[in-house]
């Protein structure tokens, strides 16, 4: 499988065209950032001898189940220190975490409280006290070799072709990829999916680079919150173009993208590639939360 340029069947004012690179088809499981970002990661870890990866993440976590993924493939033990001691009796009914724990993954959970500490040192000298040797990846994969392995998903073409490339931002590192790969007469757009403008702070240690921005106007009050009008776009964009979008990250920047183009922050002629940095998985947990609120749910050919 490999990612494609799809151009989106709408027609925009001022000769704007938007195409999506469709990087969510790059691994069934491994989908999207998550396969880039772990590539040279995975390399390192064989080439160190390590036979164990740990990471974090939280209850719905594209990462946690790519890393599971990653590790099933390329002969890995995997273990989770994942978000919410509470959690632990509930994995049947978690979508994500029962296919990473059916990829062979361990599950460590503990208090919220107790995550965000995750990167203390004496956090992670008690990690290796109880599990010995593993090879850490941070919490959403992104350290050097992520970015490094994120610079990849712009071809050539695209860096000739478009002015602007748009990516949603969590932690950084595809953003921050894609600064260092782009052509510097490109603008690079990141949609953040978190509250505050920190995440400049956190690219800026990856980058040298300019020609981009963050937005912070479309998180939909956070990460991992949703509204019905997010979820009424999403569906009616699948119905228009039959391309379903996460509503953790991609979702949001599509949403952004299209106010952007009908408020005229676009100029003529532009020619916008968006990422779909996958995600999918994220969808089944979504929709199992709405449907708990009575809510309308996220509609998808999951095939």
């Amino acid at each position: 499988m490999k990612s494609i340029n799809q151009k989106i069947p709408i027609d925009f004012p001022h000769g704007i065209e938007l195409y999506i690179k469709r990087e969510d088809l790059l691994h069934p499981i491994i989908s999207g950032n998550k396969f880039r970002k772990l590539k040279y990661n995975i390399e390192e870890a064989k080439r160190l001898g390590f036979a164990t990866l740990l990471t974090f993440g939280g209850a719905f976590s594209n990462h946690i189940l790519a890393v599971a993924g990653a590790g099933a493939e390329y002969g890995f033990t995997t273990i989770g220190v994942i978000r919410g001691e509470e959690l632990e009796s509930k994995i049947h009914e978690n979508p994500t975490l029962l296919r990473a724990q059916e990829f062979g993954m361990q599950f460590y959970f503990v208090s919220r409280t107790a995550y965000r500490n995750k990167a203390d040192f004496s956090f992670v000298v008690n990690l290796q006290k109880m599990f010995k040797n593993f090879y850490l990846i941070p919490e959403g994969g992104t350290n050097e070799l992520a970015v490094k392995g994120c610079e990849e998903i712009l071809t050539n073409d695209d860096k000739q072709f478009f002015t602007h490339v748009a990516c949603a931002v969590g932690t950084g590192g595809t953003f921050s990829g894609l600064i260092n790969s782009s052509n510097e007469k490109q603008q690079l757009i990141g949609f953040s999916s978190l509250k505050g403008m920190f995440l400049s702070d956190v690219i800026r240690n990856f980058v040298i680079k300019t020609n981009w921005d963050i937005v912070d106007e479309y998180h939909f009050g956070g990460y991992g919150k949703v509204t019905d009008e997010l979820i009424q776009f999403l569906n009616s964009f699948y119905k228009q173009t039959n391309i379903p979008l996460d509503p953790i990250y991609t979702g949001k920047m599509f949403f952004g993208i299209l106010d952007k183009i009908k408020n005229g922050y676009f100029s003529e002629n532009s020619k916008i590639l968006m990422i779909h940095t996958g995600g999918l998985q994220a969808i089944k947990g979504m929709n199992f939360a709405l449907q708990n609120k009575n809510k309308e749910i996220i509609r998808y050919d999951e095939n």
